[in-house]
């Protein structure tokens, strides 16, 4: 039998398939979540994330310089509140002393080129664990956008380089953008959670913060994940708004949604390797049910090849390790 092509010549060697690998992860592709909370020389484990850490804020600037010591380039702050500073109007939020505030300050002032994203929504400081507003059972639109504009101001305020809004409320990319003009940042990027699922695999990072919903679920403003085309909507509604970078979360249940969002649009996607999707690795190895190592890197590259630009990822410096290895 005579063969005209044979497939199997690109993948004959190690070398062979390097060199014509279609997909590529480098530490360029990472932003690294960071959880921080009051205190000092303060490390807690979170349970449901292992080998993850939520740490006072003199840590996390240690954490950040070894970071960028790896190579990357890119982190996305969330705060833990205090429960006495919880309330439904988002009041700790726009704190121009408040715990987000100071570390994006003592980061910046640490490590100035290190890019700077901050989250962007009231579920950390809210009384309901919601977030937005709530008037009696509702999460309400209007009132909770003006908090975001606010509190997106106020981060640029402190010197963060991208605001990243996560609460899925409408029309909220235009009025930060609005908000940024009008105060002079007009330097400061948007990276739009512009299609935010309302998954289940989010358990671990509400551990992690203790923001779950005191009431009822977040369904009435994240999106159905029956839904595929209403992902495309949402973002190219944001980018007609402002938004400078679009996510997609979760991401490895979401693989057909990025491929999608990217055929879309002309902004980077990024996408967010959530805190359920670490779990699952993390328990799978400790099972000895899996490579946990070779599971990292074969997850993470899946994301880029579906069509993310960056991925939000716990596994970054893992990630970075290994491909050092390579």
């Amino acid at each position: 039998m005579y063969l005209q092509k044979r497939n199997r010549t690109l993948r004959q060697s190690q070398s062979v398939r390097s060199l014509v690998a279609e997909t590529n992860l480098t530490s360029n592709d990472f932003i690294v979540p960071l959880f921080i909370d009051e205190g000092q020389n303060l490390q807690t484990e979170i349970s449901s994330m292992p080998n993850y850490y939520r740490r006072s804020l003199d840590l996390t600037v240690n954490e950040v310089k070894e970071l960028w010591s790896l190579g990357l380039k890119s982190v996305l702050l969330f705060i833990k509140c205090k429960d006495e500073l919880k309330d439904n109007k988002g009041t700790e939020a726009l704190n121009p002393g408040g715990l987000m505030q100071r570390s994006i300050k003592a980061i910046k002032d640490a490590v100035p080129e290190m890019l700077v994203m901050t989250d962007i929504a009231l579920d950390p400081f809210s009384s309901y664990g919601h977030d937005g507003i709530v008037e009696g059972k509702e999460i309400v639109n209007d009132a909770t956008v003006e908090v975001l504009a606010k509190m997106s101001v106020s981060h640029a305020q402190a010197g963060a380089d991208f605001v990243a809004p996560s609460d899925m409320m409408d029309g909220r990319i235009g009025a930060i953008r609005k908000a940024l003009e009008e105060n002079g940042f007009t330097k400061t990027g948007i990276m739009s959670y512009s299609a935010k699922y309302a998954s289940c695999f989010y358990g671990p990072f509400r551990d992690a913060l203790d923001s779950a919903p005191g009431f009822g679920d977040k369904k009435t403003y994240q999106m159905d994940y029956h839904n595929r085309i209403e992902a495309i909507k949402e973002t190219i509604m944001d980018v007609e708004e402002g938004a400078d970078i679009v996510m997609v979360k979760p991401a490895l249940s979401y693989l057909d949604v990025i491929r999608e969002v990217k055929n879309a649009v002309h902004v980077p996607v990024s996408c967010y390797n959530i805190s359920g999707e670490y779990a699952m690795i993390k328990a799978a190895a400790k099972m000895g049910w899996i490579d946990e190592d070779k599971a990292i890197i074969e997850t993470l590259t899946s994301m880029k090849r579906a069509g993310a630009d960056l991925i939000a990822t716990y596994f970054a410096k893992d990630a970075v390790r290994l491909l050092n290895e390579k």
